[in-house]
C-alpha cells in the first residue's frame, strides 16, 4: 500500500509539472506571437508614415515647380516693364532736352556761357560820298550776322542786350535799327552764346559775312568772350 501511495503522489506531481510546463510553453508561444504581431504592426505603421512623408515631399516639389514657373513669368514681366520704362525714360529725356531748346529759342530762360561778340559800326564819313546810306549799318547787315550765328550753332543771341526769339523782327529806320519795337542807334553789338571757335570761324570765312560787310563799308569787330549772360525775356 505504501508503494502504491508513493507512486500515486509521483504521478500527481508529474501531472502537475506537465500541466505547468504546458502552460509555460503555451504562454511563451502566445507572447511570441503577440510580439511578432506587434512587430509587424509597427513595421506597417512605419511604412505608412514613410509613404505619407514621401507623398508630401512629392506634393511640395510639385508646388515648388509651379512657384518657380510663376517666378520666372513674373521676372520676365519685370524685365519687359524695365525695358519699357527705360524707353519711356529716354523719351522723357529727349522731350526735356527739346523743351529746353525751345525755351532757349523762345528766350524764356536765362543763358550763360562762352561765345562771341560782334560789333557793327557805321563807316567813316566820306564827304565825297553822295549817298549817306552807303556807309551806314542796315538791317540786312545785322540779319547776315544773326543768321550765320544761328547756322553755326549759337544757342542764344541778343542785339544791344535785347534777346532775340523766333518772333523777333528787325527794321532799319535811317540811322537806327528797331528790334522788336525798340530802337537802337549804331554801333550794334550782337552777342551770341556758343562755341567761340566755331562761331568765329564761320564769320571769318573767306568771302563770307565779314568780307561782305567790310565791302559795304561797315566796321566789323569780332571778339571771343569767356562769359556771356543773356537774361530771359520778361512778359508773356
Amino acid at each position: 500500500m505504501n508503494k502504491i501511495k508513493i507512486r500515486g503522489k509521483d504521478f500527481i506531481l508529474s501531472l502537475v509539472c506537465l500541466v505547468l510546463g504546458f502552460m509555460v510553453a503555451f504562454s511563451y508561444h502566445l507572447t511570441k506571437i503577440k510580439h511578432q504581431n506587434e512587430k509587424r504592426n509597427l513595421s506597417g505603421n512605419q511604412y505608412e508614415k514613410t509613404l505619407g512623408l514621401r507623398n508630401q515631399l512629392i506634393a511640395q516639389e510639385e508646388t515648388n515647380r509651379k512657384l518657380q514657373k510663376e517666378l520666372n513669368q513674373k521676372q520676365d514681366k519685370v524685365l519687359k516693364n524695365e525695358k519699357n520704362l527705360s524707353k519711356e525714360t529716354q523719351v522723357f529725356l529727349n522731350l526735356a532736352e527739346d523743351a529746353e531748346k525751345y525755351r532757349l529759342f523762345l528766350g524764356k530762360v536765362k543763358v550763360e556761357g562762352k561765345g562771341v561778340k560782334v560789333t557793327l559800326a557805321d563807316g567813316a564819313y566820306d564827304p565825297q560820298e553822295v549817298n549817306v546810306n552807303n556807309y551806314l549799318v542796315h538791317e540786312q547787315h545785322v540779319f547776315k550776322v544773326v543768321n550765320e550765328l544761328y547756322i553755326s550753332g549759337a544757342e542764344a543771341i541778343a542785339i544791344n542786350g535785347q534777346r532775340l526769339t523766333s518772333h523777333s523782327y528787325i527794321v532799319c529806320n535811317g540811322p537806327v535799327i528797331t528790334v522788336d519795337g525798340v530802337q537802337y542807334p549804331a554801333p550794334f553789338v550782337i552777342t551770341a552764346i556758343g562755341d567761340p571757335e566755331v562761331l568765329s570761324s564761320s564769320l571769318n570765312l573767306s568771302g563770307g559775312v565779314k568780307d561782305q560787310l567790310v565791302n559795304d563799308n561797315v566796321i566789323f569787330t569780332l571778339e571771343s568772350e569767356d562769359e556771356i549772360v543773356l537774361n530771359p525775356i520778361l512778359g508773356s
